[in-house]
């Protein structure tokens, strides 16, 4: 059964945290849509930072892992997304950072088909921590452990905006597939580019009805729509990839 109260979820999630790392935690953190007032049960995941002091071992990952899935099984919307890092990748801030774990639902069946073979590889580099430290840095919530500041340092924009060019890549050929997130974050990687304001899709979505063309607000306002619970996304896919075509030149030119 899924539970629809988000602060529960959170809750629980950091006392999962607690239990697997004990002294070795630092601190969780709380970033994305939930800690910038949009969070939708329905559409939306719960993404979180765990920060540990040393690279956990195998039974810890696994303990922490167990709880985690069970808690996704419960979570509504698209469930959480976390990652585990070292608090040694985050002061001095490293590029693509390296975490010691990470899920995702997308990631779910892996871990209950064979968690001891998901907790030795699910390990690496990511590029998308970059993103998700800035959104630390300005907007993310501390929900246990040590202060924002003592733990993140300065991500450096160069890091930042490959970080965010990189996710929306793809876009022209992925947008009919994942037309919300594409739609929106093209337009608040743009206005990064444009304005430096790191914003959420939703704030994304409203940067963009203010300064992209008219010919592309019901494409956006469809995003909007959808993003905020208000039924599906009902859009026209050809607009939609000239759309992500048009929006990737203009972040070329950035």
């Amino acid at each position: 059964m899924k539970n629809t109260n988000p602060q529960n979820i959170i809750e629980r999630f950091v006392a999962d945290a607690r239990a697997a790392f004990a002294g070795d935690l630092v601190g969780v953190y709380l970033h994305g849509s939930a800690a910038m007032g949009c969070y939708n049960p329905g559409v939306s995941d719960l993404d979180f930072i765990v920060v540990v002091r040393e690279s956990p071992s195998d039974a810890a990952r696994r303990a922490f892992m167990d709880a985690v899935a069970l808690l996704d099984a419960e979570a509504p919307g698209k469930g959480i997304e976390m990652s585990v890092v070292t608090a040694r990748v985050c002061n001095p801030f490293v590029y693509p950072t390296p975490f010691e774990l990470h899920y995702s639902r997308m990631h779910a069946a892996w871990y209950a088909r064979d968690p001891g073979d998901y907790v030795e590889k699910m390990r690496g580099a990511d590029a998308d921590l970059a993103a998700h430290f800035t959104v630390i840095r300005g907007r993310g919530l501390c929900l246990c452990g040590a202060p924002i500041d003592a733990v993140f340092g300065p991500v450096p924009e160069a890091d930042y905006i490959d970080s965010i060019r990189e996710d929306v890549s793809n876009a022209e050929a992925e947008i009919a597939d994942n037309p919300v997130y594409l739609t929106l974050n093209l337009a608040r990687v743009l206005a990064y580019l444009r304005d430096g304001r790191v914003l959420s899709k939703r704030e994304g979505g409203a940067w963009a009805l203010k300064n992209l063309p008219e010919a592309y607000h019901p494409l956006i306002r469809a995003a909007l729509d959808a993003y905020g619970g208000i039924g599906r996304m009902d859009f026209d896919p050809e607009l939609a990839r000239r759309y992500a075509r048009d929006m990737l030149a203009r972040l070329a030119r950035r």
